[in-house]
């Protein structure tokens, strides 16, 4: 299989369960506002947001694991691959021991004496976080399993184990609507921390049945131990910097706002977080072969897939943002009983921030793909957490709450800006070609779809004024796209795929 068809075949694969959980998760994020209120909701989101505050170990762990399976898998090393997995493994029960002890020191002084809760709700708020920090540790050491399976391109697994995951997300729904006289709040934390062992438990049997590499042992390789220590170490960097800013935005906005704005941040993420899973799950299909590129020297075929790549991104996003800027607030209204206030807004924004960050993933990911991380991951550092100073001095201004995440827009657009003249330095990046293919096709093709879906926008009212929406500016961006959003060759391989299909 070739490898345009190899990542056309997956990215399908994901696609199909990125919608099968984004329709439960719209469902459940709705069940849960409705049956824990506003109150126990925003508690349930800061809460967990202590916990996320330490996934960034995993996330940059597991960048790590995956790049040098890939790396390993792109020169045909199958003795490697066992020793990476295995020490990988180790990696992670040490990192589970030590974030165990944080979790239960440091973590637990900052929820009782930092956070805006109520104080009839803290005992409970103290339960959900021990089931948190237990989900948070299972998931910690499944993440070298679901980096063998995306390291061997098995999306197809993804696809199908969905229908599982899914399910059992109905059940905690369904429970929580039947049961009565309960704490409804401790019972989805303890609910999802069961989900989160039973998943683990899935990814490790399925891997050891299908990978070989995947069947730990105990090996302690200094080298292999350095590389991803060193690796995972500046990623560390980058993921924390990352962290920090969302999940301390967050408590900033809790400190000056309280929990009814984190419940209107949460439910904003989690409906764009459904719409980022399309681009998400594009960048997940390519990013292997980017790796394996890399690794075998082929800079040519790397080049070209990272600006395909960013502009297909973008293209994907911006299909379902478009409609979702000029309908947030009737889409909202659908999904939920109770609109928090500020949750549109807030929408807009993070889609705002969401688009840049798609175009932007295949540069970030060409740099993991080098492995040359250490100074990239300073620069990029630096830069994201200017939001935290930056968003306490606008809330301290009284400014909207809304102001933060305009913040991060801006940020974002500047770090965007550093990133592509970064690459010139460290991959020869062309930046005026860059600037020509992705950047102004990018922007010539969302500038010519915008203008008659604003004009529409709002001669007609809910589902009719949705749809007429969403088809008009799917129709005009397809059109939009094929004529300057690819190049020639793109353009010729769409005319010969069509001419194929019918002969």
């Amino acid at each position: 299989m070739t490898d345009n068809k190899r990542i056309a075949k997956n990215t399908l694969y994901l696609y199909f369960r990125m919608f099968l959980i984004m329709a439960v998760t719209l469902y459940t994020s709705r069940i849960y506002l409705q049956v824990l209120g506003e109150t126990d909701f925003g508690i349930y989101n800061i809460v967990g947001g202590v916990i996320v505050l330490l996934s960034f170990v995993s996330n940059s762990m597991s960048t790590s694991t995956q790049r040098f399976l890939n790396y390993e898998m792109g020169k045909g090393n199958r003795a490697r691959l066992e020793k990476i997995f295995s020490s990988s493994m180790i990696v992670y029960i040490i990192f589970s021991l030590v974030f165990l002890v944080i979790g239960e020191t440091l973590g637990l002084w900052f929820l009782n004496t930092q956070m805006n809760i109520p104080p009839e709700r803290m005992s409970a708020a103290n339960v959900v976080y021990q089931f948190t920090l237990i989900g948070f540790i299972t998931n910690l050491l499944r993440v070298p399993y679901n980096a063998t399976i995306i390291a061997n391109e098995k999306m197809n697994f993804y696809a199908y184990f969905s229908i599982i995951e899914v399910g059992l997300k109905l059940g905690i729904a369904f429970v929580l609507l039947m049961w009565v006289d309960v704490d409804k709040l401790i019972i989805l934390s303890l609910l999802s921390c069961i989900i989160f062992i039973i998943i683990t438990l899935i990814y490790k049997i399925y891997c050891n049945r299908h990978f070989v590499s995947s069947r730990f042992h105990y090996v302690w390789d200094k080298v292999i131990l350095k590389q991803l220590l060193s690796f995972s170490g500046w990623s560390l960097l980058g993921s924390a910097s990352n962290m920090g800013a969302s999940q301390g935005v967050n408590i900033i906005l809790n400190i000056f706002c309280g929990v009814s704005v984190n419940a209107a941040v949460g439910m904003a993420t989690q409906l764009i977080n459904g719409l980022n899973q399309l681009c998400g799950n594009f960048q997940l299909a390519f990013t292997p072969q980017l790796v394996k590129l890399h690794a075998l020297g082929r800079k040519d075929e790397f080049m070209n897939l990272v600006f395909r790549s960013s502009r297909f991104s973008y293209y994907l996003l911006l299909l379902l943002a478009i409609p979702a800027m000029f309908c947030m607030d009737f889409i909202l209204s659908v999904w939920l009983d109770i609109v928090p206030q500020y949750t549109a807004d807030f929408c807009r924004l993070i889609l705002l921030f969401s688009l840049i960050d798609a175009i932007s993933a295949p540069l970030w990911l060409s740099v993991q793909a080098v492995g040359n991380i250490r100074n990239y991951q300073i620069i990029m550092s630096l830069l994201i957490v200017l939001n935290l100073p930056l968003a306490y001095w606008a809330l301290k201004e009284g400014l909207s709450p809304l102001s933060v995440w305009g913040i991060r827009v801006m940020i974002n657009g500047i770090i965007y800006i550093v990133r592509i003249f970064y690459l010139k330095g460290l991959l020869q990046l062309p930046v005026l070609r860059y600037l020509k293919e992705v950047v102004l096709s990018s922007l010539v093709v969302t500038l010519l779809t915008i203008p008659i879906p604003f004009l529409l926008n709002g001669m007609y009212s809910g589902w009719l004024n949705l749809g007429i929406i969403t088809f008009t500016s799917a129709a005009i961006m397809l059109i939009m796209v094929y004529v300057f959003g690819l190049n020639k060759g793109e353009r010729l391989f769409i005319q010969n795929s069509i001419k194929k299909k019918m002969c």
